[in-house]
């Protein structure tokens, strides 16, 4: 049974699964984001640490590295987090109306 074959009940509407899903694709785009920076700071740092002479360079070039690394790391921990919450309020909705 898919989402949307719940809908012959009364109390459900379209508008609040449509909600859900339009909050959970951008929960996936936020992770996207966070994934993208990470890489590219890696790309940078690593780019920055490589291809420079200057000692300054370098430094930062080996603190990009760590940081796209944590970047990466937080937005995939608030995209976990923030996936149980929607699930279970998705569940939550499910049980009540199942109840009613």
């Amino acid at each position: 049974m898919t989402a949307y074959q719940r809908f012959t009940s009364e109390n459900l509407t379209l508008r609040d699964e449509l909600a859900i899903d339009r909050t959970l694709l951008a929960n996936e785009r936020t992770l996207l984001a966070y994934l993208r920076s990470g890489v590219a700071l890696i790309l940078a740092g690593v780019t920055l640490f490589h291809f420079s002479t200057a000692r300054w360079f370098q430094i930062v070039g080996l603190t990009c590295v760590p940081a796209g690394v944590i970047v990466m790391l937080i937005g995939t921990l608030r995209f976990c987090r923030m996936n149980e919450r929607i699930m279970t309020a998705r569940k939550q909705r499910a049980n009540e109306d199942a109840g009613k």
